[in-house]
């Protein structure tokens, strides 16, 4: 990355971000995708670049979790469980991922991480909106892209990868699913939170597309994966709006997203 693209950057507005999470002296953090090492595809790192960024992702999964059982104590019961739950998954991701680099020859602090998903996340104030970012969102988009790459390592032939990829699906889509489950629930009790969801979903919007830029998103897609999202508790409506977000604007996964969450009912 040159100094003058980073000069002609405007600045980031803290306004729609959290403080990072505590990170070890291993760590090096950046704010923006242009700042990590973001190998092409023939690198010779990038499949350990891409599994340490996937380990860190998943902590933020985990760190994000366990802010949403420490900032509201007060939530349902049911809820809560659900979010312990989803803590534990994600710390055995983190797991997964972190033998998988090691297994690779990587290790832990190899290369720059980024925390934007937590610091989005928990920049949300509401439990609804929390849940609308991380899970209907987030992890609704990781659903897509965790089932195109089982497809890919069943193409290579590698059946530790495809149960790898296979088992971490299969949490993807019961974290959106208890999400979609209780959003519903809240929506029938309070119309209003459909207005929360929508205000938590646009400063996200703003927010990641300050992380990313147009470098980050440019030529990455995902097929929507239809199967997955309506076990995970979305619509047939739903599922086709955001097949066809993914049609007109490919490179936003974060719109796709959105456009999923616009029908609860």
């Amino acid at each position: 990355m040159s100094t003058s693209q980073e000069t002609a950057r405007p600045p980031m507005d803290p306004s729609l971000f959290a403080e990072g999470p505590a990170r070890d002296p291993r760590f090096v953090v950046k704010d923006r995708w242009i700042e990590m090492w973001n190998t092409p595809p023939d690198h010779p790192l990038h499949e350990v670049e891409f599994t340490h960024r996937q380990m860190n992702e998943e902590i933020n999964g985990l760190e994000c979790s366990a802010r949403g059982l420490s900032d509201f104590p007060d939530a349902d019961w049911e809820l809560r469980m659900w979010l312990a739950r989803q803590c534990a998954d994600e710390a055995r991701h983190g797991q997964m991922f972190r033998r998988l680099l090691e297994r690779l020859g990587g290790h832990v602090g190899q290369f720059p991480v980024l925390n934007f998903q937590y610091r989005i996340i928990t920049k949300a104030d509401t439990m609804i909106g929390r849940l609308t970012i991380q899970n209907r969102t987030f992890e609704a988009g990781g659903i897509d892209a965790v089932a195109a790459v089982v497809d890919q390592m069943r193409e290579r032939g590698d059946p530790e990868l495809t149960a790898f990829f296979d088992s971490q699906l299969a949490d993807e889509i019961v974290h959106v699913r208890f999400a979609n489950e209780w959003i519903r629930r809240a929506i029938r009790q309070d119309p209003r939170n459909v207005l929360r969801m929508g205000a938590a979903m646009t400063a996200a919007a703003k927010a990641f597309k300050q992380v990313m830029g147009s470098e980050g998103t440019e030529g990455v897609s995902y097929p929507t994966d239809r199967q997955g999202r309506l076990e995970a508790g979305f619509t047939e409506s739903e599922v086709e709006q955001a097949e066809q977000a993914a049609v007109a604007a490919p490179a936003a996964e974060t719109d796709s997203g959105s456009a999923a969450a616009q029908r609860t009912g």
